[in-house]
């Protein structure tokens, strides 16, 4: 149910939420998701908030992607970030969706930015670099 009513707003072009299509890295076949990139000291992350699911290991895989809002579309490439600066960006990313992803993430009441970074290995942070709009 929040995956359609993400993808409904991703394709009007409002709210936080894009459409990430990555290439399968056993398929090779486009898989497309909704996610909620964050920016952060004019930079912009995309978070796996629930684990290592299938984008991830797309992104792993391949390094780029597209993303999609409305009638934006911008080609990416990625780059996964090392504990520390993941700890960083989850910290800034958690409190916005809390709610919803509480019973994703192992931490404990009023998580530091270092119990961040220690979940990190679950939740992988990629830098994004747009390469063309």
């Amino acid at each position: 149910m929040i995956n359609r009513v993400a993808r409904a707003a991703s394709l009007s072009g409002v709210g936080p939420v894009w459409q990430l299509t990555t290439k399968g890295h056993v398929s090779g076949e486009e898989r497309t998701v909704p996610v909620a990139p964050i920016e952060l000291d004019g930079n912009r992350y995309l978070v796996a908030a629930y684990g290592i699911v299938g984008w991830v290991q797309n992104l792993r895989a391949t390094g780029a992607a597209t993303l999609t809002q409305g009638r934006t579309r911008l080609t990416i490439e990625v780059t996964e970030v090392d504990a520390a600066e993941a700890g960083r960006v989850l910290a800034a990313y958690y409190p916005g969706y809390a709610l919803i992803l509480a019973p994703h993430f192992d931490l404990p009441e009023d998580p530091t930015e270092k119990d961040f970074a220690d979940v990190a290995v679950d939740h992988p942070v990629f830098l994004v670099e747009v390469v063309r709009s």
